[in-house]
């Protein structure tokens, strides 16, 4: 409710807020726990440090848990742009919608390319981690290493997340409570038991104890070091926008789904910190043996480091299979949860004439995105399948260029929510911080990142591939760049094919473009509501 004595609060164009966009999703289905749920399992914690960790401690050395901290700052400024931007306009297209409204239809469907490129392409790796692990976990390792039957039971895995999501998103958000537990329970004893060992003098020589200058940013070895280890850091925290762009499915849909995003980003930070902490207390950073930064472990560093923490005997090998099914719930969590933000930007693409309008259904008594549900899992069973036939490599440095995408739409994200909030920024101090300061100086550090870590993938020897332009001056150019900049390349060609095909919603005629964000007051009787009037203490 806003005061009597204030104006109504105003929208993109001076007039009203946005109407919430109906787009037949099941509303109220999920609650502040299960959204937050959503959003930590959306990262993958488990999958993300085995698949980072070795990887991370290679760049950064002891360092790298201030690196941990230190990645944790921009997507907490960026989680409070979502929460500020989903408070006025609660629209499960996120990234696309406000782009679009704050900065234009271009760079909103921009926008929401990057989150379906990243997420197609993470899939991929996602199958692959699933495929692997499942047949770990049964003692098959000979097929755990068979590329043929991995792509097969990665396929496998795709289908079934993709059904799941199809068929409710309180199916999917309960079977995430469950997969989350067993996640979090194991991350936590491995950690604990890591650190008593070290502590007790029965961890490996290589071990070490904990010291504060882990947390001293000023010795990480070079700038570009740093910008490196930070964007690849980003990738452990991606993915808690996913509560984001379920709010449509959100109870009190203005503050949930925010309020669930912020709350994900800390509780990462303290997971991740204890187990980074306690990995590099009791393996150490070394490039050989049990160190972190042992090349022959990086693809899965939690799997050879339950196996030393743990132990041989029995218990200790009881326990090292339930690390390999924590693992192999985070991928398959994670599949479900990346199948689930993709669909629901489509789908509001859809719906604002931005992509062919069969990616608008929705199911009628599932009241789930269905072409968009489905959409998703075939792209991403075909990348997946293509890639895996034609190299190990391009799969790979394809998962390495998520993070430019990463980059790009979070930090698009940021500095639509200052461009769209910019009149009511002087209004009070809380404005100015939450919807100016914290997400612009989140955009800006993401901007900084993408822009230096394009330098450091460019060199033709970083990463697995390598590419040489068929034109002149015929640059070599490593294959992470390639990929990650040719995909957002691809997304501008592909949309301005659909321009041609459907104009529409490039002429703005479907969503206007912010020119003016409110020219309410602050009466002091309330609390800013974002666009100039405040929430009063009367109706």
């Amino acid at each position: 409710m806003t005061s009597s004595a204030d104006p109504p609060p105003e929208g993109p164009s001076g007039g009203p807020l946005p109407a919430a966009t109906d787009k037949g999703l099941k509303g109220g289905a999920l609650g502040l726990f299960a959204s937050t749920v959503i959003g930590l399992a959306s990262t993958a914690p488990a999958y993300s440090l085995a698949a980072t960790l070795g990887v991370i401690a290679a760049v950064a050395g002891v360092q790298s848990p201030i690196i941990i901290v230190l990645a944790f700052i921009p997507m907490f400024l960026i989680a409070y742009g979502y929460k500020e931007l989903n408070e006025v306009d609660p629209d499960c297209g996120t990234t696309f919608t406000w782009a679009s409204r704050a900065f234009g239809p271009h760079t909103g469907w921009l926008g929401g390319w990057g989150i379906v490129a990243a997420d197609i392409i993470v899939m991929a790796n996602l199958a692959q981690i699933a495929g692997q692990y499942g047949f770990q976990l049964v003692g098959a390792q000979g097929l755990a290493h068979n590329a043929l039957w991995t792509t097969v039971a990665g396929v496998v895995w795709i289908v079934l997340m993709t059904w799941i999501c199809y068929i409710g998103i309180e199916v999917s958000a309960n079977l995430q409570k469950v997969l989350l537990t067993v996640e979090i329970v194991m991350l936590l004893v491995l950690a604990v038991t890591a650190l008593v060992k070290v502590y007790s003098g029965s961890a490996p020589a290589t071990s070490l104890h904990i010291s504060w200058s882990w947390f001293d940013p000023t010795r990480i070895a070079s700038v570009d070091a740093f910008a490196t280890s930070i964007l690849t850091t980003v990738f452990i925290y991606w993915g808690w926008d996913t509560c984001v762009s379920v709010n449509e499915e959100t109870a009190d849909r203005n503050r949930t789904p925010g309020r669930a995003a912020v709350i994900a980003t800390v509780i990462l930070l303290l997971v991740y910190l204890l187990v980074t902490t306690s990995a590099q207390s009791f393996a150490g950073v070394g490039s050989h043996g049990n160190g972190l930064a042992n090349p022959e472990n990086s693809a899965d560093v939690l799997s050879h480091l339950g196996d030393e923490v743990f132990g041989s005997g029995a218990f200790g090998q009881t326990l090292t299979k339930l690390l390999i099914l924590m693992v192999l719930t985070s991928a398959a969590a994670s599949t479900q949860t990346t199948i689930l933000p993709t669909a629901r930007t489509t789908l509001s693409m859809a719906t604002f004439k931005a992509l062919p309008a069969k990616f608008a259904r929705v199911h009628p008594r599932f009241l789930t995105p269905t072409w968009s549900t489905v959409g998703m899992g075939l792209a991403s069973i075909v990348f997946f399948v293509l890639l895996s036939r034609v190299s190990e490599n391009l799969l790979a440095d394809s998962i390495g260029s998520v993070g430019l995408m990463i980059a790009f739409y979070y930090g698009l994200t940021g500095f639509a929510c200052v461009w769209y909030f910019r009149k009511v920024l002087r209004l009070s101090p809380r404005a100015l911080w939450t919807k100016g300061i914290m997400p612009g100086v989140g955009g800006v550090l993401l901007l900084y990142f993408f822009v230096d870590a394009c330098l450091v993938y460019a060199a033709p020897d970083y990463g697995s591939t390598s590419w040489t332009l068929p034109f002149p001056p015929h640059w070599q150019l490593g294959g992470v760049f390639v990929t990650g900049i040719g995909s957002l390349i691809l997304g501008a060609v592909l949309m301005l094919v659909y321009r041609v095909i459907s104009p529409a919603f490039f002429r703005k005629e479907i969503i206007a473009v912010s020119s003016h964000a409110g020219h309410g007051r602050d009466d002091g009787h309330g609390k800013d509501d974002g666009h100039g009037g405040r929430r009063g203490k009367r109706s």
